[in-house]
């Protein structure tokens, strides 16, 4: 019997050391698991984009593909964590209380951790709104304005491309030395076009330029014979077009109709996609100037990518399509590299972490802008263009420093001073 007691003791101190040392495993452990840690086990992607109005075809059904190959060059199981990527796709109509309506059920209903693309940027600034307040994320890739990553900036939002102040900075500024001092703008009228409008003046009266006028006009609109008359009598060396998509194009085509392109007079888009001169044809197109953050022949990696895009869009890429894989690929590298989809650790992770995927290489700064270089462009002549989609001249490289607003002048809330 003692020795029974003896043995039963014995076992009891065996019994309590170890469950002491699980215990002390797993408050050791307790941090690591608690960042493996995927929420509803699944990482859930959303699209939200223009399926079928006039931004189409920069992003739309491409923004989809784009996305979907960075699920699948991430990981071919789909999966991250050992939890399945799902990708939805939802078309937001131009209209900022869809995209909202939209945000608010992925996020609510459908567990949708981030929402990418959203250009137009009423909708943008309306999902980012929703995403701040869901404590979600969203990655702009179409959307111009600066106001995103500046007075509208939240700790939730990523400005991924480009903005009206990197446009300007590169076509504004390199028309004013070019000796283009007067500027009449011919500009959309909502946010968009007053950000270009706003950013493109300033960049022209800086350099020593002048704005003669300003007229706006509908979105979407079909006729600019009225604006471009009164651009055209104003007599100013830049016709500059704040607006967009099919907007531009338009507004392109009618200025050429009407003998404005080739006379002293100079159209300028602020604003300009690759799918656009490709809609307008090297013979129309042929000498704009422009800047993109984003160019399929570049160099190896780009064509390489875009060329594997092609084969499922049978289209080349604009900017906005390799933003969505961009900031598709750099979310899921920081989902796996944190150990987990929550918000503020994958977003403290991508703000840390210098970006280089071979499309783009920057740093996401504190007011969400993903700063990289931007590309100053001309349109090739028609003898100029080697092979289809062979539309550009790179006439420079504008560096991160210069194609992003200052941080001392930034006005968002993030920016410490």
């Amino acid at each position: 019997m003692k020795n029974k007691g003896r043995i039963q003791r014995a076992d009891s101190r065996k019994t309590s050391a170890l469950t002491l040392a699980a215990c002390a495993a797993a408050l050791l452990a307790g941090p690591a698991l608690a960042q493996q840690k995927v929420s509803d086990d699944i990482v859930k992607i959303g699209v939200l984009t223009d399926m079928s109005g006039t931004y189409s075809d920069f992003t739309g059904q491409g923004a989809v593909i784009a996305a979907q190959m960075a699920i699948d060059d991430f990981a071919k199981s789909g999966t991250v964590l050992g939890k399945k990527i799902e990708l939805v796709s939802a078309d937001h109509q131009n209209k900022a209380d869809i995209g909202a309506e939209r945000a608010r059920n992925w996020f609510d209903r459908d567990k949708v951790d981030v929402i990418t693309e959203l250009v137009t940027t009423s909708v943008a600034l309306s999902v980012m709104e929703v995403a701040e307040q869901k404590n979600r994320l969203a990655l702009v890739s179409g959307a111009a304005s600066l106001p995103i990553t500046n007075e509208r900036c939240n700790a939730n939002t990523v400005h991924w491309v480009y903005d009206s102040y990197g446009l300007a900075s590169g076509t504004a500024k390199a028309m004013v030395n070019a000796g283009k001092k007067n500027w009449y703008f011919i500009a959309a009228d909502y946010t968009a076009g007053a950000a270009m409008t706003k950013d493109a003046g300033d960049i022209v009266t800086a350099n020593g330029g002048k704005v003669l006028g300003v007229t706006r006009h509908p979105f979407p609109n079909s006729d600019f014979s009225s604006y471009l008359l009164s651009a055209q009598s104003s007599k100013a060396d830049v016709i500059a077009l704040a607006n967009g998509g099919q907007d531009t194009i338009t507004a392109i085509k009618q200025a050429a109709e009407f003998g404005i392109t080739g006379s002293k007079q100079t159209i300028v888009p602020i604003v300009l996609f690759i799918n656009d001169i490709h809609a307008l044809g090297l013979k129309t197109a042929q000498g704009l100037t422009l800047t993109e953050g984003f160019y399929w022949n570049r160099d190896d990696k780009t064509r390489a990518w875009s060329r594997r895009f092609f084969e499922k869009a049978k289209k080349m890429p604009s900017m906005a399509h390799a933003g969505v894989y961009s900031s598709v690929s750099n979310y899921l590298k920081a989902v796996e590299k944190t150990g987990t989809d929550d918000t503020t650790t994958v977003m403290k992770y991508l703000k840390s972490t210098p970006i280089d995927d071979g499309l783009f290489k920057g740093q996401i700064r504190a007011d969400g802008k993903f700063a990289h270089d931007m590309l100053l462009l001309e349109v090739k002549k028609p003898s100029e263009s080697t092979e289809p989609w062979d539309y550009y001249h790179v006439r420079a490289v504008i560096p991160a420093s210069d194609a992003a607003l200052p941080l001392a002048q930034s006005k968002c809330k993030l920016v410490q001073k």
